[in-house]
């Protein structure tokens, strides 16, 4: 099972609740890779920011949820 740029078939996207976080979460969907689980946002309290986070793993890798 070949990834894109030999990555990881699971990979945990991260950034900041903006437009740049959307679009590389839909450039992976486009490049076959699925939503895994619910995305998790928190706030930063440093940067004052709210910080996101979304699962995705390759095409149809095989991987358990517990």
């Amino acid at each position: 099972m070949q990834t894109p740029e030999d990555k990881p078939i699971y990979r945990l996207l991260t950034g900041h609740d903006d437009r740049a976080f959307c679009e590389r979460v839909s450039e992976a969907l486009a490049q076959g890779w699925r939503l895994y689980g619910s995305p998790t946002m928190a706030f930063d309290d440093i940067s004052g920011a709210i910080k996101v986070a979304q699962a995705v793993v390759w095409g149809e890798a095989d991987v358990l949820k517990r």
